[in-house]
């Protein structure tokens, strides 16, 4: 079967990534509404929190009988990461100025980042592609399933029958995946996964993400002799 061209490889896995997140939207507007938001107020997240890692805790610490309070701290300490996501992503996207800059801070999430990134180094008509293909891309489907879900409700069921709730991981490993050649980069990969799964049972949602990263971070900080060990 021939294969149809989406356009430029850029193009082509932003697109992928955005129908795949933009499924996994149905199973936040399940889980939200089971929570006990109404349909504007999970919209209303979607619109404008727009991180799905942070909007998950929110309804998760509700569903768990948790105060609004805990709720919003524990959203808000794993939407943090989105603010070192803009750092690394600076060279590639300025000058950006009024609503583009506004328009651009809000698509920066992971899945933007991760495409923008995962194109050539030297590429960056490539790179930018990648961001606005992948963050606009994402936020239409994504609120787009996310009223679904909602409106759904209780119809759906638990969404994990579906498949829904592994559908954004497995998306977002693809991209990963290619970036972890280098021996270092499985080793940091493979401690940081260790890390999060461990401390899953005993820290708040979000948390084990953040405790994960600073592994990466420590990484970092002492990097190999040859630059030919380092990842892009």
């Amino acid at each position: 079967m021939a294969r149809v061209s989406l356009g430029s490889p850029a193009r082509e896995q932003a697109i992928s990534v955005s129908i795949a997140t933009g499924a996994y939207g149905v199973s936040f507007g399940a889980l939200s509404v089971a929570a006990g938001l109404d349909v504007w107020q999970t919209m209303a997240l979607s619109l404008l929190v727009f991180t799905g890692g942070s909007q998950f805790a929110f309804v998760g610490v509700l569903g768990a009988g948790g105060s609004a309070v805990a709720a919003v701290l524990t959203s808000t300490f794993l939407g943090i990461r989105n603010g070192f996501y803009g750092v690394a992503l600076a060279p590639v996207l300025r000058p950006m100025r009024g609503p583009r800059k506004a328009w651009g801070a809000q698509v920066t999430i992971d899945e933007s980042t991760a495409v923008a990134l995962a194109q050539p180094h030297d590429d960056l008509a490539a790179r930018r592609e990648g961001f606005w293909w992948t963050g606009v891309g994402v936020f239409v489907f994504w609120n787009a399933f996310t009223a679904l879900g909602a409106l759904l409700g209780s119809a759906l069921g638990d969404p994990a029958r579906y498949g829904l709730d592994a559908a954004a991981a497995a998306a977002f490993l693809a991209l990963l995946w290619p970036r972890l050649a280098p021996h270092r980069a499985k080793v940091v990969a493979g401690v940081a996964a260790v890390v999060a799964l461990a401390l899953t049972p005993v820290l708040p949602a979000g948390m084990p993400i953040l405790a994960a990263a600073v592994v990466a971070i420590v990484a970092g900080w002492n990097p190999p002799p040859s630059t030919e060990e380092v990842p892009e």
